[in-house]
């Protein structure tokens, strides 16, 4: 089975980089190094929450609002990103985020923007559009190799790590972990 980052990052093609490109107003090369970044953040995020089964078990039952159609038309959605601060995402994405994180969702994108090169906005936006992608992808393995709250932490954080590097010793900060 590949990884849910493997799926995330095959979801997410050029055009779908383009459009995120155009909506934070930089390039497709900063944009993708960005997402690089970001994802493992998002990733990591839920993998700390499903490493607890009252997490995993959220999470599970908040895959039954993502059945993964979001990826069916990502470049109608994001084509208008860059209206209201996200478009039609901005207030699905601020909500999971807020799940995800929490308290510590600055922390986070405090250190994706300095990892990136971003402003805080452009994480912000940035973040806030890439949140319901992983969660469509994450509610499309659900509906389709059976992904439930038991195999969650295993899916999230494969080999147990999974974040390295600057972004990993913050995340690993703002989660109390160690790397």
């Amino acid at each position: 089975m590949s990884s849910v980052l493997d799926a995330v990052r095959q979801a997410l093609g050029p055009e779908t980089i383009d459009h995120l490109s155009g909506a934070l107003g930089t390039d497709s090369a900063t944009t993708s190094n960005a997402v690089a970044l970001a994802l493992p953040a998002l990733l990591g995020g839920l993998a700390h929450n499903a490493s607890q089964p009252e997490g995993a078990a959220a999470l599970e039952s908040a895959l039954d609002q993502h059945d993964g159609s979001i990826l069916d038309n990502l470049g109608g959605i994001l084509g208008g990103a860059g209206n209201a601060g996200g478009g039609a995402l901005s207030g699905i994405g601020g909500a999971i985020l807020g799940h995800i994180f929490g308290g510590r969702r600055g922390s986070v994108e405090e250190g994706v923007g300095k990892a990136s090169g971003l402003d805080a906005a452009q994480v912000a936006k940035l973040m806030v559009m890439l949140a319901p992608i992983v969660m469509g992808v994450l509610g499309r393995m659900k509906q389709t190799k059976g992904l439930d709250a038991n195999r969650l932490p295993q899916e999230l954080n494969p080999a147990g790590g999974g974040l390295s590097g600057g972004l990993g010793s913050i995340l690993g900060g703002i989660f109390g972990q160690k790397n």
